[in-house]
């Protein structure tokens, strides 16, 4: 088990960047997914390219690739089988080196749930950041550049948030302003601080 690794995870556009980059600002490490995800893509293009019948490597990007997964589950399925088996590969590699530390760091991994949850990762705490659904499509949107349609498809392409909840150890809400996430921040620390010195 990572006993000072936590999983950070949230529904796509809940605001998790912002929670990461607060979490960075007071200190801790954190190991992000989508960087380590950027490597094993260029990683496994030669892979990527002949799963999904491209031309030649230079088509082979993350906005082509994700234009097809996210209208088509088998095609998402396909990518998920090239990619997760490297990105957990290389987050348990960074993982139990800062194990070694004996400090709290954090996983920013968007799809906790959906690649198997703590029988993936075997974290010993799992912390949601969320927002009302609302919001997220609007934020979606706006980031983007989606109309609503298209956004509802990313979205439902993910576990729904009600369930992600029911797996979490911890919720924390975004569904206002940044000052507000950071108070919010600062409550969870507190009480995660206090949860690992009692395990």
């Amino acid at each position: 088990m990572l006993r000072y690794g936590i999983a950070l995870t949230g529904g796509i556009a809940s605001g998790k960047s912002c929670a990461v980059k607060i979490l960075r600002e007071k200190g801790f490490v954190v190991i992000d997914a989508d960087e380590i995800a950027h490597q094993a893509f260029d990683i496994k293009k030669e892979s990527l390219r002949e799963a999904f019948n491209l031309k030649n490597i230079q088509e082979v990007n993350r906005k082509k690739i994700g234009e097809i997964v996210f209208i088509d589950n088998e095609k998402r399925k396909t990518l998920e089988s090239i990619l997760h088996p490297i990105i957990r590969e290389m987050i348990l590699f960074q993982s139990h080196k800062l194990e070694q530390e004996k400090k709290i760091y954090f996983l920013d991994i968007p799809l906790f749930f959906e690649v198997g949850g703590k029988k993936t990762y075997n974290v010993w705490f799992v912390a949601l950041i969320f927002c009302k659904k609302e919001i997220q499509l609007w934020r979606l949107c706006q980031r983007n550049n989606l109309n609503q349609t298209e956004a509802m498809q990313r979205i439902q392409a993910q576990i729904s948030l009600d369930k992600k909840i029911s797996l979490s150890d911890y919720v924390i809400d975004n569904s206002k302003g940044l000052k507000e996430l950071e108070e919010n921040i600062d409550i969870f620390l507190e009480y995660l601080i206090k949860k690992h010195s009692l395990c």
